[in-house]
């Protein structure tokens, strides 16, 4: 069978892989739709610390179920449309002994730590299928990283009484400005591009602000009468917007990141106590993360095909992530097509 694999920096390249046979308690699938995220760009790069090359990428997926192995749940049928929790957690650890196995200590992601999805099929245990019929494989496909952004605003507690401002309109913060909306919470995006803003008002954000032709601290005084947004989630990775954070939270704020930053950030440390602040990592999703994800897009209420910046065949790997590369602002999420 045909996958996807990044060989070296700047080298990604169409490769022949043995079929793999399914096993008892596992799924078949066959991949219709396999995401190229943030990560896997990082992994093209040179930048991802924790992938060790050569890696096949891939986990954000949108697949059919081919066939299921013996003890499968009956729930689980060959032809069904599916997606994958991508995660693993070895249920012993602290993370996971508290409930919380997608900050395991020792997970592998799929397309992180061990190969991934971006291949013709690929066996998983049945526990991490996710099956739908109501969602087409192409947006099955966005489910993973949106889950992401519903997790962010979960481990903010966002409710309706909060102004929560996202940093960052890519896919990961679009998924949050979407769940904050959701709670009834008033949302505002913010970001350096305009037509990222203008999606974003369009999945739920009430206020925008393009923070390199805008003002951002004289508009949030504005919109916040002088208290600043008392949840940030933080959905870019750079030392800058990191400490716009600090800075911007309200007092007794909180503050939620995502976002990896590739260097060390200096911090005025003493807004952590003047402010008394919550400062949270965010890390991967929960099943119950997931399972909102499917429920909004179920509504059809999303603008998912805007949220698609392109669809590759797999032998165009090479050609998405190098243009990719050279306008990193513009992207949401690019897919490859099985």
């Amino acid at each position: 069978m045909k996958a996807v694999n990044i060989q070296k920096e700047h080298t990604a390249a169409l490769i022949e892989k043995e079929m793999p046979q399914i096993k008892t308690g596992e799924v078949l699938l066959r991949i219709k739709y396999a995401g190229f995220c943030g990560s896997d760009l990082n992994t093209f790069l040179g930048k991802n610390p924790m992938v060790a090359l050569p890696v096949i990428p891939g986990h954000e997926i949108g697949a059919v179920i081919e066939a299921v192995g013996d003890g499968v749940p009956e729930h689980l049928q060959a032809g069904m449309n599916c997606t994958v929790n991508p995660y693993t957690h070895c249920g012993y650890c602290t993370s996971c002994r508290n409930r919380r196995p997608n900050a395991c200590r020792y997970n592998q992601t799929l397309g992180v730590q061990r190969d991934g999805a971006m291949a013709e099929f690929i066996t998983l245990p049945w526990r991490k299928v996710i099956a739908d019929d109501g969602i087409s494989p192409k947006h099955f496909a966005l489910v993973e990283p949106m889950s992401v952004g519903f997790h962010a605003v979960s481990r903010a507690e966002a409710t309706d009484i909060d102004t929560v401002m996202v940093i960052g309109c890519g896919m990961i913060g679009a998924g949050a400005i979407v769940r904050a909306a959701l709670r009834g919470a008033e949302v505002i995006a913010v970001d350096r591009d305009d037509d990222k803003l203008a999606l974003a008002k369009r999945l739920g954000a009430k206020h925008t602000i393009n923070s390199q032709t805008e003002d951002l601290h004289q508009k949030l005084e504005e919109l916040t009468q002088g208290n600043g947004p008392n949840v940030i989630i933080e959905a870019v990775g750079s030392p800058a917007t990191y400490r716009t954070a600090i800075d911007e939270v309200a007092f007794a704020g909180r503050v939620v990141c995502v976002g990896y930053a590739k260097t060390e950030v200096a911090f005025e440390t003493k807004y952590f106590v003047m402010k008394e602040l919550d400062i949270r990592g965010s890390r991967n999703a929960l099943p119950e993360d997931f399972r909102a994800v499917i429920k909004y897009l179920k509504q059809g209420v999303c603008p998912v095909d805007e949220l698609i910046s392109g669809i590759y065949r797999p032998g165009q790997a090479q050609e998405a992530l190098s243009r990719w590369a050279e306008n990193q602002g513009k992207v949401f999420r690019i897919l490859i097509a099985f």
